[in-house]
């Protein structure tokens, strides 16, 4: 459900500014399609073919991570089935009848890419690929990636594996609020169930702040990379697919991101946005706060403004937590995001209206 909750925010939000894409010419890649998105709002600051069905590979396995850590739990022990063992591609070297925890498979499937991690991972949480590629796509549905079908765990090619780049950075930014993929896709190098794997993507020793995600390749696929970056409390994805100078091109899109469109703060969790009237309370107002944090990334020329809509008149009793209003986030007029209000003390009734509402709860 909370996976759902923080999909639907971004997903909204970029919908909001899929209507009117930013375009620039300030920064370009060698990929066929990419994609540019902060993490938190869901807005676009560069695109390029985004919207193009392609070939993935492996940054499919940021999908089948999310899924396994949802529906397992690290510390099951997974028996390596002959098929997984016998996967084509990278490995991280399964043997048949081997055991390992599901942690060392997640590993072995986000450092070492193992397309044997994946089979195992997905036979073991649903019995078979097919099952686990079901539970996949309806991941992928509820996390908004419209365009995407999945047919397998590890990204081999298939007539019927596919995604773009809008829908995998949607995927992303889901898979950032993970905090167990983070910490893994994050990891550089693990010694972890008799075995030593280090992470292939070098955006972890070569950008500042990168924290993952996930790095692919077939001959049909090309190049196809995933990254996540944070810096100043800010979080940027990028998805470059078929692209052969991806490491420069992420690092390019970064330096661009954070430059041309840092996050502006709109409101912090409870901070005091005004003070709102209360009727026949003992204190005239009451502070309205903040229910959730909102920022928003702004480029030059660009200004966040924010309104106040209150539901209607208080009257007392009020108490601290009560729904008030919203704050309304715009952007040179274009609104942009909501903030619930609330009140943030109890008011209590003034004497002859507490002895009023007394009365009224008395037998005639």
């Amino acid at each position: 459900m909370l996976l759902r909750r923080l999909a639907a925010l971004g997903i909204a939000l970029a919908a909001l500014f899929s209507l009117t894409p930013c375009q620039t010419h300030a920064v370009s890649t060698s990929a066929s399609s990419a994609i540019l998105m902060d993490v938190d709002s869901g807005r676009v600051l560069y695109e390029q073919n985004a919207d193009a069905k392609m070939l993935i590979a492996s940054t499919t396995k940021i999908l089948t991570a999310l899924v396994a850590i949802r529906e397992g739990d690290l510390s099951d022990m997974v028996t390596v089935s002959r098929e997984a063992a016998y996967t084509e591609g990278s490995s991280m070297y399964l043997k048949v009848g081997e055991q390992l925890t599901l942690e060392t498979l997640l590993y072995g499937l986000l450092l070492c890419s193992g397309n044997d991690a994946a089979v195992a991972i997905a036979e073991h949480i649903s019995g078979s690929q097919e099952r686990f590629a079901d539970l996949m796509n309806e991941t992928a549905r509820d996390i908004g990636m419209e365009h995407s079908s999945f047919a397998n765990p590890n990204g081999l090619d298939d007539e019927d594996h596919y995604s773009t780049a809008r829908d995998m950075a949607r995927l992303a930014c889901a898979a950032v609020e993970n905090e167990t993929l983070v910490r893994m896709a994050s990891t550089r190098s693990v010694t972890i169930g008799g075995r030593t794997m280090t992470n292939h993507n070098k955006l972890l020793n070569q950008v500042e702040g990168c924290i993952g995600l996930k790095t692919g390749y077939t001959m049909a696929a090309g190049r196809t990379l995933v990254s996540c970056v944070e810096r100043a409390g800010q979080r940027l994805v990028a998805v470059t697919l078929q692209d052969g100078n991806d490491w420069a091109d992420h690092a390019a899109l970064y330096d661009y991101g954070f430059s041309t469109y840092p996050a502006k703060l709109g409101t912090s969790l409870g901070q005091t946005i005004q003070r709102a009237a209360v009727e026949n309370g003992l204190n005239a107002t009451v502070p309205l706060v903040a229910a959730d944090s909102f920022a928003w990334p702004l480029a030059e020329g660009e200004t966040l403004e924010l309104d106040v809509e209150l539901d209607g008149t208080l009257r007392a009793p009020v108490r601290a937590g009560d729904k008030a209003g919203e704050a309304v986030f715009s952007v040179n007029g274009k609104e942009v995001g909501r903030v619930a209000l609330l009140c943030g003390t109890d008011v209590a009734p003034r004497m002859e209206s507490a002895l009023s509402i007394l009365k009224q709860g008395l037998p005639g």
